[in-house]
């Protein structure tokens, strides 16, 4: 605390007069009173309490001197230090992930946005630039020092439910920075000082975060299959605090029927995994956990059910392996000349290596090599990227000795020093660029899962169309021009005009896309990171040079000593009226 004005510190002589004035004002008034019968009472009763009676004769004065020395306090200006906010210009990083929405009463999210309307006025003029999270990260104000439009950008801001991906966020705020002193502040749950960049200065990170102690009991993991005409369903539940909880877990299915429900007891830091069947089918089955935590986006998951497998259907030209792979699976594959391959196109799975069925099936196509390029020699391994086709099955080890060209417009999903090895076409058919007998990859354990993966993914997209993640963007197998998406209780969400740009909801839950023919379900699901949440951490990291020291905010009390003394002047004179005012 400080005065900005101790000029005026001459004033505190006005207390001292009035002071002085009382010391020698007339102490007494002589009266004649007709009896003294009630003296004796009246002094004991000034005898039991004489503090407060001094107090009631001398209320004025001490109103008086109090009410002049705040006058003279609120002269001198006093002031308070505030927080410092340092640099040339300020970034805010702000985490939209599903985590956020965890907190006690107020969510970590709701907190940070106002903690953010806060510090606005200690900006100045600086200028401010604000960074979201995600897959992709958003540059939502670029620059700005309009205070009324960052505070419209911050009432904008929601979650998003996407992975925070800090990193990405970061890097694209590090692009801002260049050679001006910057403060950085990250507005997020928890972040490891290990994340950020090493230390320069030029760069002053500052790290809010969620509260400690929150609590999360979270479904990791629920999955329904069909068996015998009926349901079997599997779910998994994570207690992530110390202490024991009780719950009650509840299955329903589309119709919104309760086919189960239990109380369940979860140890401090169990992962309990449960088995359920004999559930009459459903198209979608919902896992919901009433529990008491801090964060409810994972108390709930649902489950697409499968439908039945589509048949395998082989060019006989492939090679003998690949036919005996499908078979382990207990497929139905069927074996068809490679003259009828195009009558059979649409009656299931195609495997083939003839390039023409990739524009002129509208059904399913697994192309292995091409019969339009010739293959080119090369010596190095196979590096896949962390596409779901590749869950089960890891090929790093395999040897490719040739490759065929790649197709543009499709997607890379795994690549051989650098070129393409297996894509995927904008409706959602698979090329490996590669002849079967050009590798030895039918001598690794990934091959016949690999072959599992394929058979799941494609058939999955004849029912359903799979699990994404929110907001995620995906080349997905829509045949019709025009799709509109809606929630599962039919409320309207996009219309997707091309198949290629397909993007997920956020919100995660349960949705179906239809077209004028026929209607597909999809799930939007949290992925694991977001189903867990970490003690919050708040902290600062570096130092700017000189040419960025710290701008220290202050705030002035004047206002409020001004708002006391108006209130102590009323207060006297109700004192006076009740004492009547003198003549």
């Amino acid at each position: 605390m400080g005065f900005s004005n101790l000029l005026f510190l001459w004033t505190l002589i006005l207390p001292i007069i009035v002071l002085i004035y009382y010391f020698f004002r007339k102490k007494y008034k002589d009266q004649t009173i007709s009896s003294t019968m009630f003296w004796d009472e009246v002094m004991q009763e000034t005898r039991v309490s004489p503090y407060l009676k001094h107090l009631q004769r001398n209320a004025l004065l001490y109103l008086q001197l109090l009410a002049l020395i705040l006058f003279t306090l609120a002269l001198m200006n006093p002031f308070i230090k505030k927080s410092e906010m340092a640099g040339e210009q300020i970034i805010w990083i702000v985490d939209t992930s599903a985590s956020m929405l965890a907190g006690k009463e107020t969510s970590t999210f709701d907190k940070h946005k106002e903690e953010m309307k806060s510090l606005v006025s200690e900006i100045a003029e600086r200028p401010l630039t604000i960074v979201t999270t995600g897959e992709e990260p958003n540059v939502i104000l670029r620059q700005e020092t309009d205070n009324t439009l960052i505070h419209n950008t911050i009432d904008q801001l929601t979650v998003t439910y996407e992975d925070e991906q800090l990193s990405k966020a970061i890097d694209v705020a590090q692009a801002f920075v260049g050679d001006t002193s910057t403060s950085i502040y990250i507005f997020t749950d928890s972040l490891d000082r290990k994340e950020l960049p090493i230390e320069t200065d030029r760069v002053k990170w500052v790290v809010k975060g969620a509260e400690k102690d929150l609590k999360n009991v979270a479904i990791t993991k629920f999955a329904a299959t069909e068996v015998n005409g009926e349901i079997s369903a599997l779910v998994q539940i994570k207690n992530e605090t110390e202490l024991v909880h009780e719950m009650t877990l509840s299955i329903v299915d589309d119709m919104e029927q309760n086919l189960k429900e239990e109380k369940i007891t979860i140890e401090a830091n169990e992962e309990l995994s449960l088995m359920y069947d004999q559930f009459p089918l459903s198209t979608v089955l919902t896992a919901h956990i009433d529990v008491d935590d801090d964060y409810e986006a994972d108390n709930a998951v649902s489950s697409i059910l499968s439908g039945a497998q589509l048949d395998i259907i082989v060019d006989q030209q492939m090679h003998a392996l690949v036919q005996k792979g499908f078979q382990a699976l207990d497929a139905d594959v069927k074996i068809v000349q490679t003259d009828q391959m195009k009558q059979m196109a649409d009656k299931g799975i195609v495997i083939t290596n003839q390039t023409d069925l990739l524009d002129e099936s509208s059904g399913k196509v697994i192309l292995i090599g091409r019969d339009d390029e010739s293959a080119e020699e090369i010596n190095s391994m196979v590096d896949v990227s962390k596409d779901p086709l590749f869950a089960f099955s890891d090929l790093e080890d395999v040897y490719v000795s040739a490759i065929y060209p790649s197709f543009d417009g499709f997607t890379t999903i795994a690549t051989i020093g650098e070129k393409p090895f297996i894509q995927r076409s904008p409706k959602g058919d698979i090329v490996i660029l590669a002849d079967i007998e050009s590798t030895d990859w039918p001598l690794h354990p990934s091959f016949p899962l690999m072959l599992w993966s394929l058979q799941n993914e494609l058939s999955e997209g004849t029912q359903s169309l799979g699990i994404f993640r929110p907001n995620e963007s995906k080349a997905v197998s829509l045949i019709d021009d025009e799709w509109t998406i809606y929630s599962f209780e039919g409320e309207y969400i996009s219309t997707i005009e091309s198949p290629g740009h397909f993007r997920a909801p956020t919100i995660p839950g349960v949705y179906t896309i239809r077209s004028q023919e026929e209607q597909k379900y999809f799930l939007v699901q949290l992925s694991n990171l977001e189903r867990s949440i970490q003690e919050g951490t708040s902290f600062e990291l570096g130092q700017l040079q000189s040419d960025g020291e710290d701008i220290k905010t202050r705030e002035s009390l004047s206002n409020w000593i001004l708002f006391i003394v108006l209130l102590l002047l009323v207060i006297e004179w109700e004192v006076q009226r009740r004492r009547g005012f003198a003549n």
